[in-house]
C-alpha cells in the first residue's frame, strides 16, 4: 500500500489549505498521514549540531514519527497559505527539524533518504502576492528528502473567492492526486 505525507502549514482547520488537502486525500490511494504544523507536538530546530555527527535528532518529539515515516511514504506534500510570500513561520519551525538530513548528505557524506518519492505543493495565498519564495522553499525542503515535485497548485485571491467555489483549484488538485497514484503503479 502506498503511503503518503502530508505537511500542513495552515492553522484553519477549515481554510483554504485544508481544503486542498481534503480534496487531494480524497483522490489519493492508499494511507495517507497529515503533520499540522500548528498542532503538532514538533519543537523547531536549535541548532545543536548533534546531526552533525549522529543519525536523528537529538531533540525526542512527534518528529520522531514523522523521522520514520518520511523514511517509508511514497509521497510528500507539502501545504500552506502564503505569508509574505512564504510558506508559514509555523511550518517553517516545524521542518528546520530537517537539518538532519542536511548534515547527513553535507557533513557525514550520507544518503539521508534513500527511497526516492514523488510530491507536490499546494499553496493559498488570500492576496495576488508572488508565490516564487514559497515555492522556491518548499521545493528545496522537499528536495532534501529526495522527493521530486510533480506540480505545485497555487490559489491566489482567497479572500475574494474561496478555494471550495474554485473549480479550476480542485481539479488541479485532483489531477495532481491521479499524477501521484499513477507514480504509485
Amino acid at each position: 500500500m502506498k503511503k503518503t505525507l502530508i505537511l500542513n502549514g495552515s492553522p484553519r482547520k477549515k481554510g483554504d489549505t485544508m481544503t486542498m488537502i481534503t480534496t487531494l486525500e480524497e483522490e489519493l490511494e492508499g494511507e495517507v498521514k497529515v503533520l499540522d504544523a500548528y498542532y503538532a507536538d514538533v519543537r523547531p530546530c536549535i541548532d545543536c549540531r548533534w546531526c552533525f555527527k549522529n543519525q536523528g535528532c537529538a531533540i525526542k518529539d512527534g518528529m520522531q514519527e514523522i523521522f520514520d515515516y518520511i523514511q517509508e511514504c511514497d509521497h510528500i506534500i507539502l501545504a500552506s497559505p502564503v505569508y509574505f510570500e512564504e510558506i508559514t513561520g509555523m511550518l517553517l519551525a516545524v521542518l528546520s527539524r530537517l537539518q538532519t538530513y542536511f548534515s547527513a548528505r553535507y557533513i557525514r557524506k550520507e544518503d539521508p533518504v534513500p527511497k526516492k518519492k514523488t510530491g507536490g505543493i499546494l499553496l493559498a495565498a488570500g492576496s495576488i502576492g508572488p508565490r516564487e519564495k514559497a515555492e522556491s522553499t518548499s521545493k528545496m525542503l522537499l528536495n532534501q528528502l529526495n522527493c521530486e515535485v510533480l506540480d505545485t497548485v497555487y490559489a491566489d485571491k482567497t479572500d475574494e473567492v474561496p478555494v471550495r467555489e474554485r473549480e479550476d483549484i480542485l481539479e488541479a488538485v485532483k489531477n495532481l492526486g491521479k499524477k501521484l497514484n499513477e507514480e504509485s503503479r
